[in-house]
């Protein structure tokens, strides 16, 4: 005999909140289908009785009236794992929209996980080589660690995050999850037909929940790439590239699945879970003794305040920040990363090596003292200044210059051949830089090169 279906009927709807009674209420994040084809799927928030509970829709409410019949599945959300995900493009619910057919044979599982065991975590601390050169001097990421791209609206957030793809997916014998959380479908469909043509999708998986879509579809997208991320690790034994864009609006689609809900809400408007949400997701990216996922996310910041309580909590998770400034991509400057408010955890002497440290030291001291120096260069002019001081304020504009790069992703807008430049190469031409070795060189010479060898004076009109 067919065992009993647990079915309720809805109370109510209100946006994508709806209110379901049941005989028995079912456990929270348990999903639910309601329509005629369970076309509406809604996952259990909270129970309110022993009978009624109120559940957020992850699919449009539109049909869904008082009376509905809505059918308990009886198990929570889960979505497809495998070596057969890749190179293929994902919703939420795990089913392809690049038009290619479904995926057979794939094995389930919940997006809701527990993190690993701390005992189960690698402590070893190495740096991940990203091939551009500001990153890996100033701000290196670590194997297994989470970086922030932080930012406003149109800065180049996606740029370095696609650039970072085409390096670490070429460059490294890894594979990478690319997770478009509320972004343009432009976006996604660019960075597709990118990936296509340089030939790194066959090594990549793309899960999106796009702005249009409901707030509780966006607020569990992030889950479902972290699960698809966490087989790679733990039963591939793979390192993985997790990207996230934009983590800002998981932030806000928890913003306004809490308002839904009737939560009275925190300051500025936000969630009064907002840190435990962002926890939640955030302390899945680690790496195991076997495999490492390393996360890089872009955090769009609201009107370039970066004390705003989204850009606040997400700091606290990070082991690498990096922020792009609007006023260096005014200047052209691209990336448009600000060096000075751009730092590590990794690095230290003993992380990095000495040599490293020293170098990028100096530099920051080199570009803080030209940065203090540019009120009195503005009002009286560079000739003013000290030997010494002029001397500071024509290494930094080099340095500052020599930390451009053109990009792979950009090519076809630039005309200009992508470069890759090694940690090492990059170490050389700063500490080349420092000492003096190109003060006869103009500062157009080191702008959007490579190594510091393209440096040259003739090219120069």
């Amino acid at each position: 005999m067919a065992e009993q279906t647990n079915q309720g009927k809805v109370l109510s709807v209100r946006s994508s909140v709806v209110d379901i009674h049941f005989p028995v209420a079912p456990p929270i994040r348990n999903v639910l289908t309601a329509g005629e084809k369970g076309e509406v799927v809604i996952e259990v928030f909270t129970q309110l009785d022993n009978n009624t509970i109120r559940g957020v829709a992850l699919t449009p409410t539109q049909g869904l009236a008082r009376g509905a019949v809505v059918t308990d599945t009886g198990k929570p959300f889960e979505v497809p794992v495998g070596s057969q995900l890749l190179g293929r493009v994902f919703n939420v619910f795990g089913n392809t929209i690049d038009k290619k057919g479904n995926v057979e044979g794939c094995e389930a599982r919940s997006i809701h996980r527990e993190p690993i065991p701390l005992r189960d975590q690698s402590t070893v601390s190495e740096i991940f080589e990203t091939g551009i050169k500001a990153i890996d001097v100033l701000a290196p990421l670590e194997r297994g660690g989470k970086a922030g791209l932080f930012g406003g609206a149109g800065v180049g957030k996606t740029v370095l995050i696609t650039e970072m793809i085409h390096n670490t997916v070429s460059g490294h014998e890894g594979m990478s999850i690319f997770c478009g959380i509320g972004e343009r479908c432009r976006e996604g469909e660019e960075l597709y037909r990118e990936m296509e043509e340089s030939g790194v999708l066959g090594n990549t998986v793309m899960v999106f929940g796009q702005m249009n879509e409901p707030p509780g579809a966006r607020f569990r997208v992030g889950h479902a790439a972290l699960t698809m991320a966490e087989y790679f690790r733990d039963d591939a034994k793979q390192d993985v590239l997790l990207m996230i864009d934009n983590i800002f609006r998981f932030i806000q689609a928890g913003m306004e699945v809490s308002g839904l809900l009737g939560q009275l809400p925190s300051r500025l408007g936000y969630q009064p879970t907002l840190a435990t949400e962002l926890a939640e997701l955030e302390e899945r990216i680690c790496n195991t003794k076997t495999g490492a996922i390393t996360s890089i996310q872009a955090v769009y910041v609201p009107a370039d305040d970066f004390t705003d309580p989204s850009a606040v909590h997400t700091f606290g998770h990070l082991s690498a920040t990096i922020a792009l400034s609007r006023k260096r991509a005014s200047e052209g400057l691209y990336p448009a990363i600000d060096l000075l408010q751009s730092g590590s955890k990794m690095l230290m002497p003993n992380i990095a090596g000495e040599r490293h440290y020293k170098i990028a030291q100096e530099i920051r001291k080199t570009l803080a003292v030209y940065e203090d120096l540019k009120d009195i260069i503005a009002m009286l002019g560079i000739s003013e200044l000290s030997r010494e001081d002029q001397r500071t304020v024509f290494r930094a504009r080099r340095l500052e210059r020599f930390f451009t790069q053109p990009f792979f992703v950009t090519e076809q807008f630039t005309g200009t051949a992508g470069k890759m430049v090694s940690r090492e190469e990059t170490l050389n031409g700063c500490e080349r830089i420092l000492n003096d070795e190109f003060a006869e060189y103009p500062e157009r010479a080191l702008y959007m090169i490579g190594p510091i060898e393209e440096a040259k004076i003739e090219n120069v009109a």
